[in-house]
């Protein structure tokens, strides 16, 4: 098993993520439920005919696909020295600067568009 599909494991094994366990008490009165049922999170991958590097590929681009590896890569739990801390932050801000030029020039592209100019 590779590196993400094992932190993928240790995340979905925490309290937040746990299925709802199925020995809840029975209903009561009138059919409704008493309980409310969590969503279950996840990915489901077939291995076929035993091919098992297939399939952790497919689950590996799946999770990327579905933001899944960016939760996981957000929860690292190991030291980050503070180059590494300021590498991260100055691609955060330029990340928010690229992002906030944009959202200017496409207001600026709009009004006039509004304005007939």
């Amino acid at each position: 098993m590779n590196h993400l599909a094992r932190r993928a494991s240790a995340i979905l094994r925490r309290p937040g993520w746990a299925y709802p366990s199925s020995s809840a008490d029975p209903p009561s009165g009138g059919g409704r439920q008493s309980h409310h049922q969590q969503q279950r999170r996840g990915i489901r991958v077939k291995v076929l005919n035993g091919n098992l590097e297939q399939a952790l590929g497919f689950m590996q681009r799946t999770m990327q696909s579905s933001g899944m590896e960016r939760l996981i890569k957000r929860e690292q739990t190991h030291h980050l020295k503070n180059s590494e801390k300021r590498v991260l932050a100055r691609k955060s801000l330029e990340r928010r600067i690229r992002s906030q030029d944009l959202a200017r020039k496409l207001k600026a592209i709009l009004i006039k568009k509004v304005r007939g100019l």
